[in-house]
């Protein structure tokens, strides 16, 4: 079976308020040090795996911010990766994109070099709400990234989007939705927005500078998303993402069906030979490993049968069609029915979830209370 491969870059112009992911600034020398080791991170899991194993069926260059590199880094990148693992014909590559950090040059190259889609973070097209999330575009600049990745070749994009932002009302939303709708992307992912600890925006909230989202807005918000999204042709494949017929997210897809994959860089998560392991979180420390030609270097754990029967129920059950009764049985022995019998009976009962034919899933009011069922297979 073909796996999933992911990139991490690790940099980004400027941290945005509400992001707890690992990036770090953008610098030149740190960037050429980070490509030198990447590249050796390439080159020891080439002597690593087996034939077999460099299948790869998506790739995805995610952050951080991807498009701070120069092209020629990405285009290195994908050298490397391509010199080592084997691409399937309809390999879905993806990078992140940031409207303020990509113009029409950069964009004609990426698609040159194999690029087959992006996934641009809009996340708002109100600029006073763009501002309150710290981010380094403008509503007209993510418009006009849009344009320039259809010039440039791209025919599948998807925009990234946030709603449960401070201050953010439910007409607002409503516009940002259709505006979006307007640009015709292929796939829309919509995420409630978290107030990580620790985070500026959190902090603001904190001390009262500013007030959360009331959860009933939110939900509220949530559900136009759905009502929007489907009206303009979008099938809700996934909790928070949306797809025209045929466009669904193959490297996403990986993660929901608790299929193998490998991550690359700083911080990088795997989930590969029955086991879960990352890379070093700080660059120092990730170039150091490598140089000693150490790889799967940092917290490590052997997946028992039950671990990953859990993890294949609550990693499935964010897909909307659910987990397949069929599947489940043919890769763990066992019918879902009876492992999990008394946790389906109860969630049932409350009228969150549903066998449907050969799909247990989340019901329609199940959706938004979703982590409460999660938490059933944890």
């Amino acid at each position: 079976m073909a796996i999933g491969l992911y990139i991490h870059v690790p940099f980004c112009l400027k941290k945005c308020r509400y992001c707890d992911f690992i990036s770090y600034p953008y610098s030149r020398t740190a960037a050429k040090d980070y490509l030198a080791a990447l590249i050796r991170e390439i080159q020891l899991y080439g002597s690593f795996l087996d034939e077999v194993e460099k299948e790869i069926s998506s790739l995805f260059i995610g952050g951080g911010t991807p498009t701070c590199l120069p092209v020629g880094d990405l285009r290195e990148i994908l050298k490397y990766i391509r010199s080592i693992f084997r691409l399937t014909p309809d390999c879905e590559i993806t990078v992140e994109a940031n409207p303020g950090t990509i113009d029409a040059g950069g964009l004609y190259e990426l698609r040159r070099t194999g690029v087959n889609r992006l996934s641009i973070g809009v996340q708002s097209l109100a600029d006073g709400l763009l501002k309150t999330l710290g981010r380094v575009h403008n509503a007209a600049q993510a418009g006009a990234a849009v344009r320039l990745a259809r010039q440039a070749g791209f025919d599948n994009i998807n925009i990234d989007l946030i709603y449960g932002i401070p201050g953010q009302t439910l007409a607002v939303w409503q516009e940002t939705l259709d505006r979006t709708v307007a640009f015709e992307p292929e796939h829309v992912a919509a995420y409630g927005l978290q107030l990580e600890e620790g985070t500026p925006l959190e902090r603001s909230v904190a001390i009262g500078d500013m007030r959360a989202c009331p959860e009933e807005l939110e939900l509220s918000m949530y559900h136009t998303a759905i009502i929007s999204l489907k009206k303009s042709g979008y099938h809700h494949y996934e909790i928070s993402n949306f797809a025209r017929p045929g466009r669904e997210c193959v490297h996403n897809l990986v993660y929901w069906l608790n299929r193998p994959y490998l991550g690359l860089g700083p911080a990088a998560h795997s989930c590969f030979r029955g086991e879960r392991f990352a890379n070093e979180r700080e660059p120092e420390k990730y170039r150091s490993r490598l140089r000693r030609g150490e790889l799967r270097v940092a917290d490590r754990e052997t997946l028992t049968v039950e671990t990953e029967m859990s993890e294949t129920m609550f990693l499935g059950l964010r897909l909307l069609q659910g987990v397949s009764l069929a599947a489940f049985r043919q890769r763990f022995g066992r019918r879902l029915e009876d492992v999990y019998r008394s946790e389906i009976k109860r969630l049932t009962k409350d009228g969150l979830t549903e066998i449907d034919g050969d799909y247990f899933r989340l019901t329609e009011r199940g959706l938004p209370l979703a982590n409460r069922v999660f938490l059933e297979f944890v």
